[in-house]
């Protein structure tokens, strides 16, 4: 049983939401990184899926469902943790859970933010 769900989100697009409540260091999702891309592919993939792009430890993974859908947030309520994201607060079920994209994000990667967040940096 899956303890997130994938929809609508009024942050973008679509987002990733809890489908339980979460404590502080609870592990949240695991990632599938099962597709590591060389810097090289990595600079290849078409704009529309660079966000999905995790630069991690050196290595370019391009994201799978769910995780795919985590939205950024300059306030987040997860963070990256050996390959999974983890509470870095109580999180209740329904919640958008979010992380900040330009902890793992590749180096080149610029976006507008769409958080709205009050401590928005309004460019990741």
């Amino acid at each position: 049983m899956s303890s997130v769900i994938v929809k609508d989100s009024k942050i973008q697009g679509r987002g990733v939401f809890a489908d339980k409540d979460f404590k502080k260091g609870d592990i949240v999702m695991k990632w599938d990184a099962s597709m590591i891309l060389t810097e090289k592919e990595a600079k290849k993939i078409p704009a529309r899926y660079k966000k999905y792009l995790v630069f991690f430890k050196g290595k370019y993974i391009m994201a799978q469902y769910p995780e795919k859908y985590l939205n950024h947030s300059c306030e987040p309520n997860t963070k990256e943790g050996n390959l999974c994201d983890i509470a870095i607060r109580d999180i209740k079920k329904g919640e958008e859970l979010t992380t900040d994209y330009s902890i793992n994000s590749p180096p080149q990667l610029k976006m507008k933010c769409n958080c709205k967040s009050k401590k928005c940096r309004k460019i990741i």
